[in-house]
Order: structure tokens, then sequence, then C-alpha cells
């Protein structure tokens, strides 16, 4: 079930009514809350709901054994055991073909002549936010750093609260499981921002990304031709667009739908394409993640503790990892890979040519910083590499041959509209929507409402699925 779509709406309006009526106590409402979520999660693939049930029931036995169990060893056993079922599961439904197809071309090396029958594995949505979400409370609870739920069904809620099961915001567990142990009622003021935010995440997804960027995205990156300088830098600068007000669209909408049963879930996006260089980029884009990869892969790794070359080992290896996270394929990795190394001359920047920043030189940073961005984007969106390094020669004048499929009018609006991206989230850096909200008149803040609503009905979206659902 999409946010963006008609069913999820009367689902959305089923729920809201059954929460806020008075045929349940509080234990009841969880139970419906629960309930609602698998036929939200369900609707795409029911036999699907069986790997959250399977999760769900190992990482509990595992919490409840870990809260009790002091003996090391045993302690450590628990713990592999929810970490083999869980990366299990994300190996074999995400990863499987693409390790076997390494395997396969690595050992034709040797000219064996082996050959792999494909599966056609259905890819459950959402696996990966899942995954690492009930991961962290068995990680955590080996490292006594949480409590253990208090009863199956706050933990069983938490792993699938449907606003935010499918992409995030990945929640950490006493972040969430908290929430659900007494009864939460939105206030007024609660359930007006939660749906100002669920309309400013339709408004971001249906409008911005489906109606105003998704078919140059699609017709650049889909096209088999050598493309021109400026086609190729508009498709690529078209799905920076995209990505972002498609994947910053979902989180809004999640947090929204969440505030409107009182429950508050983490900020995922500060307006990253403001960000003064890559370190700043990582705490203002998939914020959820990039927290999560730093607390249980960076800092396992040794972080900065351990030397320079121990550092930036981890650092690589975190990044390469979160490449592949995002999907199985090469380009996901390489895509991890720049941005490992992004960081990597960043951090040796700051140590042998350090430098103040101003608000001169701080716009240019950014600009740069966003240019930059831009270049990892071609392979996060290159299905294959010879369409990503073709991109990358176009973009760097280095087809002489290149051709013009994007009309004017289409250059035209791409510029506008990434350009007024950049310059909101270069003015919105420091600050946040909701302060701007309440130093804006309620007026003025209900005409930009009913201006997003009227677009969002008019823009009639074909129903399209979130980008990070396939991851």
């Amino acid at each position: 079930m999409l946010f963006n779509s008609l069913s999820f709406v009367i689902f959305l309006i089923i729920v809201l009514a059954l929460y806020y009526s008075k045929i349940f106590n509080w234990t009841g409402k969880k139970r419906m809350l629960l309930f609602a979520s698998y036929v939200f999660y369900g609707l795409w693939n029911p036999p699907l709901v069986i790997l959250l049930w399977i999760s769900t029931a190992v990482d509990w036995v595992t919490g409840k054994k870990l809260a009790t169990e002091e003996n090391k060893r045993k302690r450590l056993y628990w713990l592999l055991l929810s970490m083999f079922v869980n990366l299990g599961f994300l190996t074999f439904f995400k990863y499987r073909d693409f390790l076997l197809d390494n395997f396969t071309a690595v050992v034709n090396t040797y000219g064996y002549g082996y050959k792999t029958q494909p599966m056609d594995i259905i890819l459950p949505m959402g696996i990966s936010f899942y995954t690492f979400q009930t991961m962290s409370y068995t990680i955590d609870m080996y490292l006594k750093r949480t409590e253990r739920a208090k009863t199956f069904l706050d933990f069983a809620l938490y792993v699938t609260f449907f606003p935010q099961l499918v992409a995030g915001p990945i929640v950490r567990a006493q972040d969430l499981i908290s929430q659900f142990y007494e009864e939460k009622r939105a206030t007024f003021n609660q359930f007006v921002w939660g749906l100002f935010l669920l309309t400013i995440g339709l408004f971001q997804k249906v409008v911005m990304a489906d109606t105003m960027l998704s078919d140059t995205v699609d017709k650049v990156y889909g096209s088999d031709k050598i493309l021109n300088f400026w086609d190729a830098w508009m498709g690529t600068l078209a799905f920076s667009g995209q990505i972002f007000f498609d994947f910053a669209g979902y989180s809004t909408c999640a947090i929204g739908i969440a505030l409107l049963l009182g429950i508050v879930l983490p900020d995922n996006f500060k307006y990253p394409y403001a960000s003064l260089g890559f370190s700043d980029l990582w705490k203002r884009w998939h914020i959820t993640l990039s927290s999560w990869l730093r607390d249980y892969l960076y800092i396992p790794l040794g972080g900065n503790r351990h030397g320079v070359v121990r550092m930036y080992s981890a650092l690589m290896i975190t990044m390469l990892l979160g490449g592949l996270w995002h999907g199985a394929a090469w380009t996901f990795i390489v895509w991890g890979g720049l941005h490992g190394t992004y960081l990597i001359l960043e951090r040796l920047q700051r140590q042998y040519i350090p430098f103040k920043i101003t608000a001169w030189n701080g716009m240019f940073l950014a600009f740069t910083t966003f240019t930059c961005v831009n270049i990892t984007w071609v392979f996060f969106r290159a299905r294959k590499f010879d369409t990503a390094w073709n991109m990358i020669k176009s973009m760097f004048y280095m087809q002489a041959d290149g051709e013009k499929i994007l009309d004017t009018f289409t250059i035209i609006k791409v510029s506008i509209v990434i350009g007024l991206l950049f310059i909101c989230h270069w003015f919105m850096r420091n600050t946040s929507l909701k302060e701007v909200s309440l130093k804006t008149s309620p007026w003025a803040l209900g005409v930009v409402w009913a201006i997003m609503f009227f677009l969002i009905v008019i823009a009639q979206g074909s129903g399209e699925q979130f980008i990070y659902f396939q991851f």
C-alpha cells in the first residue's frame, strides 16, 4: 500500500477512527495498530509477512535471553543467532543473485563453464530497513545499552509500525518502544501539524518527484545514445532532485502519520544539499541510516581511536557496505566508495589545508559539495557501468559526438526546480520547518497548504512507488 494512493487514504481514516474511538483500551489500540501494520505490509505480498513474524519472534526471544543471561559466551551465541537469521534473510532475498553471479563470473574465468539458474526471488519491501531496525535492538541488548521491551506486543509493534516500516526512518528501540508503554493521543496542534507534514510529504512525492522530474530522469538514463553535456547534467540534476523529494517525501509522510497518532519519529533529512562538506552531508541525509552505520559498523571497526590507517579503513569499509545496503550491484558499491573517498579527502584537507568557513566561502563550499554529490548519483541511478561511464564522460566534455534529447523547456524547468531547491536548502540549513512555521502567519500557512493540496489533486500521480522501496 502506497502513501500516494486513495486506498491508503481510506486505510488511514479507518485506523484513525478506530484509534480515537472508545472501543478499545490502550492495549486494544496497540493490537489494532499491529494488525493494521500487517495489513499495510501484507497487501504487497501476504506470504512475506511470515518473514516479519520470524524476525520478530527470533529477536524477541534473543532480547529476553540477553536481559537475563550473564555468561559472555552464551550472550554472544544469542546475538549471533539474531544476526544469522536477520542477515541470512537479507542475504538470501537481496544478495543471492548478486553473489552467485559474481561467483560464477570468477569461476568461469578459469574455464569451468559453470552456470546458475536464476530463482526470480521477490525482494520483500523494506527488508533492509526493518532488518537494521530489529538488529539494533538485539545489539543494544547485548551491549546493555537499552532495556528489554516490556511485552511482546510492544516489541512486535516496534518492528512493524506501519508509518515507517517500509522506508524508515530507522528508529532505535529506546526511542520508539518506550512510547508504546503509555497511551498516546495527539494534541490538536500535533494532529494539525501531522496533517500538514503529510501534505508536504505527498507534495514532494507526487508533484515534485513524480510530475516535475521523473520523466526527465527516465528519458536521460533510459536512453541508449551518447548524450551531450547539457542533457547529461540535466538528467543527473533531475535525479538529485527526484531522489530527495521522493525519499524525504516518504520520511515526512511517515513522521506526519505517526504524529497523527501522538507518536514522535526522528527527523531523517535536514536540508542536505546545503551541506558544507561530506561529513556535514551525512549528518543531514538519511540521518537514521548514517547514525546506524556509525554506531554499529564504523565505531566497532575502530572508528578514530586506533590511528589514521585504521580510521580511514573503517571509514571506507563503512561507506562501501553502506553502498551495498542500498542495492545488490557494483554501481552501488562504487557510489559508496566515492563517498568514502570524499570523506577521506575531506579529513586530509582539514588536517593539512585547514581554512575557516565564512559567509563568503560557505555557499561556494556547499555548491562544490552538491556538485560532487551529483557525480555519485550517476552510479546510484545508472543500471549498468556502461551507462554510468558514458554519463560521466558527457558531463565532463569527454564525448565529442553527444546527442541532444531534451527540449529547451525541460532544461529550463529542471534548472529552475533544482536551483530553487539548492537555494531553499541554503537558507533553511540552520533552522527547521517548525521554527519557520511559528514565525509565519497562520493565514499564509493556510494558503500554502491549500496550494499544495490543490497541486497534489491536479497532478493525478500514477501511483509510482517510492524509490527506496527497492532497497
